[in-house]
């Protein structure tokens, strides 16, 4: 799609979408990086990644083994 633009029509659409970007509201990182770490402590009891899936309730669990002869 970017090929069939002139270089004109280009510059305007990065003009409009940096616009839009400008209005963004924007956070200091000191702020929201103590937000996300918050959030990450707070769910990591509940994730399976970190405390592990119980056998019995694991879809992916072998239900057998395979025996080639």
């Amino acid at each position: 799609m970017a090929q069939d633009l002139s270089e004109k029509e280009l510059l305007r659409m990065e003009v409009e979408q940096l616009k839009k970007e400008v209005k963004n509201p924007r956070d200091l990182i000191s702020k929201t990086g103590k937000e996300i770490k918050d959030y990450v402590e707070a769910q990591a009891g509940t994730d399976p990644l970190l405390k592990g899936i119980p056998e019995d309730k694991n879809p992916f669990k072998e239900k057998g083994t395979c025996v080639l002869s």
